[in-house]
């Protein structure tokens, strides 16, 4: 069986939550429940960073603002993730060549990560923060859910994937004028931080 389902799966997962994609496939591969899961990700050291990792994330990602920061920081590292679990999917198998998974693994991940970093850009546009925990949550549940489903159905989990996929970019889409708007706001922002800081600092300047 190929494993080219399960590597578009984890990868469109890594774009959402990298760690807590390698915690669940290395539980997975030391527990027995798999045998597609490579060495390497079901070491004691891994889990652990991942583990940590995923508790840091849980965190930060329910926090308005913070979670946006997050994201930025990510834009690399969740494809990158994407691209090496795919990679190491595939030289597990055999049945598909590192360079092609890695391909695979890495754009779903990066096509993923920018759906979810646009998604909280405009819902950070509420005032509200409890719409920030809510989706989390549901993001955290969802990547649970499918990874676990694509251990043991890859190729439905990975239809799914491709279907969450397509739809969060139309969402995203849709929502892009009011994300512009909230670029706008904090651009106006810190521009009327900047001269209200060149204003205090003239008018606290000793005369001459």
């Amino acid at each position: 069986m190929t494993v080219l389902p399960l590597v578009f799966t984890s990868g469109w997962a890594s774009g959402i939550n990298a760690y807590a994609v390698v915690l669940l496939l290395g539980v997975f591969g030391a527990t027995g429940l798999s045998d597609d899961v490579p060495a390497s990700l079901q070491r004691p050291d891994v889990l652990i960073a991942a583990a940590v990792l995923f508790l840091c994330e849980a965190v930060a990602d329910k926090i308005p603002y913070v979670d946006s920061v997050w994201d930025s920081v990510h834009t690399v590292v969740r494809p990158v993730a994407g691209a090496v679990v795919g990679a190491l999917l595939a030289g597990q198998s055999g049945s598909l060549s590192h360079l092609a998974a890695g391909a695979i693994g890495g754009s779903t991940a990066l096509a993923s990560h920018l759906v979810k970093a646009g998604t909280r850009m405009a819902v950070n546009t509420s005032p509200e923060p409890f719409s920030n925990i809510v989706l989390s949550t549901a993001e955290d549940l969802g990547v649970a859910g499918i990874v676990t489903f694509a251990m043991f159905n890859p190729q439905a989990a990975a239809v799914i994937a491709a279907l969450l996929l397509a739809a969060g970019l139309a969402l995203v889409i849709y929502f892009w004028t009011r994300i512009r708007r909230f670029l706008r706001r904090r651009a106006q922002r810190r521009e009327e931080r900047r001269l209200a800081a060149e204003t205090r600092r003239a008018t606290d300047a000793p005369p001459h």
